[in-house]
């Protein structure tokens, strides 16, 4: 483990994550257990969530609980809310990482999948928001919103999500204003796209994809949960006392470099072609289709 944070920085705070069963939340809740903060972690899958937790706690010796809920119902936030309190009698951090997502062009896109990313990702974060806020005021506390990069351009295929988390980033502003002379910060953590599972590189996985990514960051290395854990680690911690209302993209840099993961505009002038590439790669040569696409031979 990293020495930069010292052992038992976070002993006796409290941290609520939605998200926090798998992906970028997992590894967030897992570094701040090994640092001594105690969590509640909330999910749908009852189950699943059980078992996320009880690995949690035994891989970190700090006590992680489940909380089962769906983060588009606010009275069902309410109660896993009221459930961590009556179990650790506090929070102090609030982690907004639930999220739902897949590649789609807007021609393609339905209604109710727009709505459904919407409502998991925006509405999911005010339910978060409403249900935590009586609380985090009393402990002058912290959230942290987990967004993405994919709004900062306009990225094909992915409108859903950048709709989605433009709201969840100007909410977070808001709330630093509204609240921060109450003591409550408010920040944004913008992961790599490479991180995300429903990215062109998570569903192709091929040796071109490898290289288009790494070549378009200026580090030279592809994101780790372990680098969004460790940004949201300094932002919880006291060093950061002044800091809110800020977003902080952690992708090596790609940002500024990189270019449209999907062909373009092959991707957008024949959508369908493409997204029967990505439901099944091997049946539809996807490596060597990216590929002569890329280097500008036979269209898609």
């Amino acid at each position: 483990m990293s020495k930069t944070f010292q052992p038992g920085l976070f002993n006796g705070k409290v941290l609520f994550s939605t998200g926090g069963r798998s992906g970028i939340s997992f590894g967030i809740v897992k570094k701040m257990l090994s640092l001594g903060c105690k969590v509640a972690i909330v999910g749908r899958d009852a189950a699943a969530l059980q078992k996320a937790a009880d690995e949690l706690t035994e891989a970190t010796g700090s006590e992680c609980i489940a909380c089962s809920s769906d983060v588009r119902d606010p009275e069902a936030m309410k109660v896993a809310v009221g459930k961590c309190i009556e179990k650790f009698g506090k929070i102090d951090f609030v982690i907004c990482g639930a999220a739902g997502n897949f590649l789609s062009p807007i021609d393609l896109l339905s209604p109710n999948a727009f709505k459904t990313v919407i409502e998991i990702d925006l509405l999911g974060t005010f339910n978060t928001i409403k249900a935590t806020l009586p609380f985090i005021r009393q402990t002058k506390g912290s959230y942290i919103h987990i967004s993405a990069t994919l709004h900062y351009r306009g990225i094909a295929y992915q409108a859903h999500v950048s709709a989605a988390k433009a709201g969840v980033d100007a909410l977070s502003n808001v709330l630093a204003v509204e609240e921060g002379p109450r003591g409550v910060r408010s920040n944004i953590v913008a992961p790599d796209k490479s991180l995300s599972p429903c990215t062109l590189h998570q569903k192709l996985g091929t040796d071109e994809s490898d290289k288009m990514m790494h070549n378009a960051i200026p580090l030279g290395q592809m994101g780790k949960t372990q680098d969004i854990a460790s940004m949201c680690c300094f932002l919880f911690s006291e060093e950061a006392d002044w800091i809110t209302g800020q977003v902080f993209v952690v992708d090596g840099g790609e940002l500024h470099t990189s270019r449209p993961a999907l062909p373009y505009p092959e991707s957008v002038l024949d959508p369908e072609k493409f997204m029967s590439i990505i439901r099944d790669p091997k049946k539809g040569g996807g490596q060597s289709k990216l590929k002569a696409a890329k280097q500008g031979g036979p269209k898609l």
